[in-house]
């Protein structure tokens, strides 16, 4: 019994078949969806939603992450959006950034309409019920740590956290 270049050529297709299937399955048009999805998931808990991802909103944030590589100073941008800014290391997914934001909640007196400090607007931005649309971006910062921060920011069109109005 010979060796059958056939089958030869037969397994190294299923196998470069199976590899590109596991290396493409499943695409993402939004490699960002654990902002989109934690945002959704606190703002269903107040009513609120849903948020959807804004590719121009996103440019914007992009746009100013880029100009904190260098030293990951929290500075809000004062652009036309509203905004949340953290800042973490490792690798500070979506999620972890606005469970961050999240934890601000209970700086918030619903019933008075206000905040200890100005902690709680973290969390009201994110629940912002006219805030529709979305967009975020993360950068590892070059700061001269050990390790290097990593520096998130969401953008919210439009902007929310208006004195004398409610957040939902």
């Amino acid at each position: 019994m010979g060796f059958n270049k056939y089958y030869l050529v037969l397994a190294v297709c299923y196998f470069m078949g199976q590899l590109l299937t596991k290396v493409h399955s499943y695409p993402r048009s939004n490699p960002n969806q654990d902002f989109v999805d934690a945002h959704s998931a606190t703002q269903a808990e107040v009513g609120v939603g849903p948020i959807t991802w804004n590719w121009t909103v996103v440019a914007y944030a992009q746009n100013y992450a880029n100009q904190k590589i260098e030293n990951c100073k929290m500075e809000h941008s004062g652009g036309p959006y509203g905004k949340n800014l953290v800042e973490g290391n490792g690798s500070m997914t979506g999620e972890e950034a606005v469970k961050f934001w999240v934890t601000k909640k209970l700086e918030k007196d619903y019933r008075t309409n206000s905040c200890v400090g100005d902690e709680s607007l973290y969390y009201t931005q994110v629940v912002w019920r006219k805030s529709v649309h979305l967009g975020c971006a993360r950068v590892k910062c070059h700061n001269g740590w050990m390790y290097s921060w990593m520096f998130v920011i969401c953008n919210y069109d439009p902007p929310g956290n208006y004195d004398g109005e409610r957040p939902y």
